[in-house]
């Protein structure tokens, strides 16, 4: 016969390695939307080091969510780029 004692141990090492895979496979989004002086915004995945000659804030991803995009006149949500840039003009310039 199985004792209680040893059920219980087996359910929390398997509990444990269970939070400890999750843990491990868990993977922290840094996720960033960059506006430059210009108005213009784009979403990044990673943290860049623009030029001195770019001028650019940079805003964690959840700002964008409280921006009404639809009425602003100053800034402008741009296209989402793979490649590493930033917009001056309106145009995408890469690194």
């Amino acid at each position: 016969m199985v004792s209680v004692r040893k059920i219980v141990s087996t359910s929390a090492i398997t509990m444990l390695l269970g939070i400890a895979a999750l843990v491990a496979t868990s993977v922290t989004a840094s996720a960033h939307v960059v506006c430059n002086s210009e108005g213009d915004c784009w979403h990044t995945d990673k943290t860049y080091h623009y030029g001195r000659d770019v001028k650019v804030d940079v805003h964690p991803d959840s700002w964008y969510f409280r921006q009404d995009w639809a009425n602003q006149k100053d800034r402008h949500y741009r296209e989402h780029h793979d490649d590493r840039g930033y917009y001056k003009g309106g145009v995408w310039t890469k690194f």
